[in-house]
């Protein structure tokens, strides 16, 4: 499937017809291994594999492993699940961390030719001196140092001598410019903390903004896309790369980071949740990581279609989560096998029907698919039904079943319910019911029935723990809302109910998704369900609920 047009791919046609880097088209994705993807990077994987792919080109894929403090092989490896599963291929498979040795080399390059100087200040005084958007920075005390104590300090930094914070190395640009980026930043800091990929060789590590485009040069990217925030950062890309005079200087370009309603896409945000509890890990259901979506149910298919519908533009991008849903729903409604399953239910008996009768019902997999087949549900003497599809009395927009009155069960007979059965707390526990056994496949002649309900049969039911979801956040927009997340969460995120659902789901996989009819769609956990323990998540419900007739 092609890229849908947008000022990048403009761009990028552009390029390609001027003979600009030969018309080759290199793309790079660079996460930060410090926690899962989410679905904001699959709109930016999409991007860069999608052009890339277009354009006979190819996409790195590069972990920016610059942070040992707060990253893990954990989240590498999920990381390559996520990108695999959503079906990209990189070319290369690269980390920071590979060019650590020639990015040290480099910043000392930086140091002899009195571009870099090592600075003492300590990072509240940093901060300080920098100035504001309004006021201009100043120089720090220890911006003239000579370059040879430069050069003595930055060699002592990476033997190990200093603590954390003691010294910084910074570059020599402008502590005047109104882009605060380019007021001397810093390109090394010291962190005696163990890596993940090159353990203790290292005690002083590059920053992002000095790492990210030397990799670009040396990987021979040709367009490095970003997210917007990194718009005001990109004078310093191309400063850095020019000042090392690296012979492929790769173009970068920003676009708008998705938002998402009733969520939160930041990785540090996340954490948050994760950390502190109010999620249950990284790939719960609630969250937008790309582990969450795919455990929920959510397919590749459909984020990448998503993605496709958001676009790519430079403006803000607040997107509704009934489009993610739409989305997922356009390829259900083709694709997924229909099932019954009783989310709350109640024992319905059919008083004129033996305790040994049973008549194998055939039914449809899918009403429009005949190629995927029938299945046949037994009906007998006790049923179980939804508790919600029953009211000793309703008014007429109930289309239910009610005492006195009938409905059809799907797929099967008419009822009536004769009479009901109830605890000593008055709660009723059963439905004495009678069937109409000339009513199969067609009408009752005369008599108005209110509506059809799903069912099951007692005896093969399944018993399953169903998790419903819904918005993890209960205000709009969370990230522009001020209050503390705590006070935002949706108490009711997740609801949980022990219902039943039809055997053949007992040999269902994790790849499935199905409709309990009149429910929505459902999947398999891949995290908790095995065979003798069923666990079942929701991932969308229907889009017309049936609660709205929900009056007495």
């Amino acid at each position: 499937m092609k890229t849908p047009s947008n000022f990048i791919k403009t761009l990028i046609e552009n390029d390609v017809r001027e003979g600009k880097n030969d018309g080759l088209v290199c793309t790079r994705f660079p996460p930060e291994p410090s926690g899962y993807l989410h679905i904001g990077h699959a709109k930016a994987l999409c991007l860069s594999f999608g052009l890339a792919k277009e354009f006979k080109g190819f996409t790195n894929l590069r972990f920016d492993d610059t942070n040992p403090s707060k990253e893990s092989s954990v989240y590498v490896d999920a990381i390559k699940m996520d990108i695999s599963w959503l079906g990209f291929h990189w070319k290369h498979e690269c980390r920071a961390s590979d060019y650590f040795v020639e990015l040290y080399q480099l910043a000392e390059r930086l140091v002899l030719e009195n571009k870099a100087y090592v600075d003492s200040l300590n990072p509240d005084e940093i901060r300080e001196y920098r100035g504001t958007l309004t006021n201009p920075g100043k120089n720090s005390p220890y911006r003239d140092r000579p370059v040879e104590e430069n050069l003595d300090l930055f060699r002592r930094m990476k033997a190990g001598e200093f603590a954390e914070g003691k010294h910084v190395l910074r570059l020599k640009i402008d502590m005047s410019s109104p882009n605060l980026n380019m007021r001397d930043p810093a390109i090394y800091r010291i962190r005696h903390t163990a890596h993940h990929e090159t353990g203790d060789e290292w005690c002083i590590y590059p920053m992002y903004d000095f790492t990210h485009c030397i990799s670009d040069s040396i990987e021979g990217i040709t367009h490095s896309l970003c997210d917007l925030s990194f718009e005001d950062h990109r004078p310093l890309y191309d400063w850095i790369l020019r000042e090392l005079e690296m012979s492929c200087h790769p173009q970068q370009i920003e676009f708008s980071r998705l938002n998402l309603q009733y969520t939160v896409m930041g990785k540090r945000k996340l954490r948050q949740l994760v950390d502190q509890d109010i999620v249950d890990g990284w790939t719960d259901p609630r969250l937008p990581t790309l582990s969450g979506l795919r455990r929920r149910g959510f397919t590749a298919a459909s984020i990448k279609e998503f993605c496709r519908r958001v676009g790519v533009t430079k403006s803000e991008n607040n997107v509704e989560l009934a489009m993610l849903y739409s989305c997922i729903r356009d390829e259900l409604e083709i694709s997924a096998r229909r099932v019954m399953g009783v989310l709350n239910p109640i024992k319905l008996v059919i008083q004129n029907m033996g305790d040994k009768d049973v008549i194998p019902l055939q039914l449809a997999n899918h009403p429009k698919n005949e190629s995927m087949g029938q299945r046949i549900l037994n009906f007998s003497n006790e049923i179980y039904i939804d508790r919600a599809d029953f009211r000793e009395e309703a008014n007429r927009k109930y289309k239910r079943l009610v005492l006195g009155g009938e409905v059809r069960l799907r797929y099967g007979f008419v009822i009536k319910a004769e009479r009901i059965v109830k605890s000593s707390d008055g709660e009723i526990t059963k439905i004495i019911c009678s069937y109409d056994p000339d009513t199969l496949g067609k009408n009752p002649e005369g008599r108005k029935v209110r509506g059809v309900i799903h069912w099951l049969p007692a005896e093969d039911a399944v018993p399953a723990h169903i998790n419903l979801y819904e918005n993890l956040f209960s205000v709009d927009f969370p990230d522009s809302d001020g209050r503390d997340y705590s006070e935002l969460i949706n108490p009711n995120s997740l609801s949980t109910c022990q219902g039943f659902v039809e055997p053949s789901l007992i040999a269902a996989t994790v790849e499935d998704r199905f409709q309990f009819e009149r429910e929505g769609y459902f999947c398999i956990d891949s995290e908790l369900s095995s065979p003798n323990s069923l666990v079942i998540n929701r991932i969308v419900a229907l889009k017309d609920s049936w609660e709205k007739i929900d009056q007495v």
